[in-house]
């Protein structure tokens, strides 16, 4: 058994579960935000979709820079392509994963920079758990939110919402 079943099995779930959110972005609000100092929707969609990008580059460097992750995001301007960037970045992050054998490379310190200053420093394991995944939900929880502003009906996260048991 691959050590990293568990994660692979994790992500897969809840990949599966953002991307159903993702669908739901209507193409005509992009450009709209509940507030001022809140990201438009397709910007955090966007952000959403290349997450997984993190999860790359924990996997493949021994560090990234923020500038780099930020130059891989995808368009804020359509949903087909912020969805093919996400299934993109989710299908790489599943193929090393699977490949991943060595305990001790998932143990060793990554870093997250931005130039020469370094955001964060951990082990590549807690990169994956921490940052990522944490970080999707909790962006995930936001896109659910705007969406229900928008009056868009909202699919499974965890259980039925209140669309569906309407429905």
């Amino acid at each position: 058994m691959n050590s990293m079943e568990p994660m692979i099995a994790e992500l897969q779930h809840e990949a599966a579960t953002t991307r159903r959110l993702l669908e739901r972005v209507p193409q005509d609000r992009l450009t709209w935000q509940p507030h001022a100092k809140s990201m438009t929707l397709g910007r955090l969609a966007a952000h959403i979709a290349n997450l997984p990008g993190m999860l790359v580059g924990a996997l493949t460097e021994d560090k990234l820079d923020a500038d780099d992750l930020k130059a891989q995001s995808p368009s804020a301007e359509s949903v087909a392509d912020i969805l093919q960037a996400f299934d993109q970045k989710i299908e790489r992050s599943l193929e090393l994963l699977k490949t991943q054998r060595d305990e001790s490379f998932m143990l060793a310190p990554w870093r997250y920079t931005s130039g020469e200053h370094v955001i964060f420093e951990m082990p590549r394991l807690a990169v994956i758990r921490f940052v990522v995944l944490n970080h999707i939900i909790h962006h995930r929880g936001q896109l659910s939110v705007y969406l229900r502003l928008l009056d868009v009906p909202l699919p499974s996260v965890y259980g039925p919402t209140a669309d569906e048991q309407a429905a």
